[in-house]
């Protein structure tokens, strides 16, 4: 079995609300062999995923497989943030990756997405040396799905991917 055809197992959610950048994700996405589902909102992306924002997180159990999710900063209503820590308050979708996209360089807003959890930040325009940096994080996904609670939380730290999308700027000093 080839790499596109183990690659083809992998769902990814991509959420987006520009239609061109939602189709440039997805094709980039399906050129590496991934199942692509698209959203144009955050909502729209907790609705897919059975996650009803008005009632409790968690709240109807879902049959939905998604192996991860990338999704834009700057949405109107829900930001990327905001769906970020949704995922992350979920017991059923918290250990799913999530990768945050923006076409903005906020160093504060890279590392709070980052603290908050998310594997990696994408500048856009997104390329395909990005998405090739996706594979490390899908492979973690599917460790913990084969091995649950096996894993001490020090133990994860080896699937990161060694060469993290943008360095976090902690202990900056103001010149």
């Amino acid at each position: 079995m080839g790499m596109a055809a183990e690659a083809h197992q992998f769902h990814v959610l991509a959420v987006d609300d520009s239609l061109i950048d939602r189709k440039l994700i997805e094709r980039l996405l399906k050129t590496s062999s991934y199942h692509v589902t698209t959203v144009d909102s955050g909502s729209k992306a907790l609705e897919f995923l059975g996650l009803n924002k008005d009632e409790q997180i968690d709240s109807i159990p879902t049959s939905v497989e998604v192996n991860l999710i990338i999704t834009d900063y700057c949405m109107p209503g829900m930001t990327g943030y905001d769906l970020l820590r949704k995922i992350k308050e979920s017991k059923s979708f918290k250990d799913i990756p999530v990768v945050i996209m923006s076409s903005e360089n906020v160093p504060s807003r890279i590392n709070r997405c980052l603290e908050e959890g998310a594997e990696e930040f994408f500048l856009k325009p997104v390329q395909l040396s990005d998405v090739d940096k996706l594979r490390p994080h899908l492979m973690k996904g599917k460790c913990q799905e084969n091995e649950p609670n096996n894993k001490r939380k020090g133990d994860i730290e080896e699937f990161h991917s060694p060469d993290r999308t943008r360095t976090r700027y902690d202990d900056l000093e103001v010149v």
